[in-house]
């Protein structure tokens, strides 16, 4: 009987261990009221030598634990002319694109994928006299899960330019809105 007894209380805590595992009732979708939000502000900077040539803020207001992402698209469109006459277009500008958002302790994690393209002041000669000039884009893509702190800018990405002595920057501060 006291054999029955020992073999038996490890069995029944397995089984009490188990059955918990399923009686959880599935988590209740978020209302808008019991959102977390951060405004995350995206600087991108270009770099030479320390110093900053070129500044442009983005900024957006994304939700913690919210199953959607966010996302900032800037830019223009410029026409390249193919060879059998006729026009494409070529998107140029800034896509900022957050998802999986949530805090982690005191600070902020989140996937972040970023492109940043554009064309050089100045344009590429044709090929020919008297050819279409075809445009030459500069281009830094960037992606990856990050943590930063909150309301302090961070740098998360940075690239050199191929092209130049240049850095291409891109830093994030992620404020709690009230």
């Amino acid at each position: 009987m006291l054999k029955r007894t020992v073999l038996s209380l490890p069995m029944l805590a397995l089984a009490m261990a188990a059955g918990t595992g399923f009686a959880q009732t599935p988590e209740a979708p978020k209302s808008a009221e019991s959102l977390k939000f951060y405004k995350l502000e995206f600087v991108v900077k270009e770099v030479e030598g320390g110093k900053v040539l070129n500044a442009r803020s983005y900024s957006m207001t994304a939700a913690v634990d919210a199953k959607d992402s966010a996302s900032i698209r800037a830019g223009s469109k410029i026409p390249v002319m193919m060879s059998s006459g006729g026009f494409n277009y070529i998107d140029v500008g800034v896509n900022i694109d957050c998802r999986a958002i949530r805090e982690v302790q005191r600070d902020l994690a989140l996937f972040v994928a970023a492109e940043v393209s554009s064309l050089p002041s100045e344009p590429a000669a044709p090929a020919t006299i008297g050819a279409p000039t075809t445009p030459t884009v500069r281009q830094n893509r960037w992606s990856s899960s990050i943590i930063v702190p909150v309301k302090k800018p961070t740098l998360i990405f940075s690239s050199d330019d191929l092209a130049s002595k240049r850095q291409m920057q891109l830093e994030l501060t992620a404020t709690p809105v009230m």
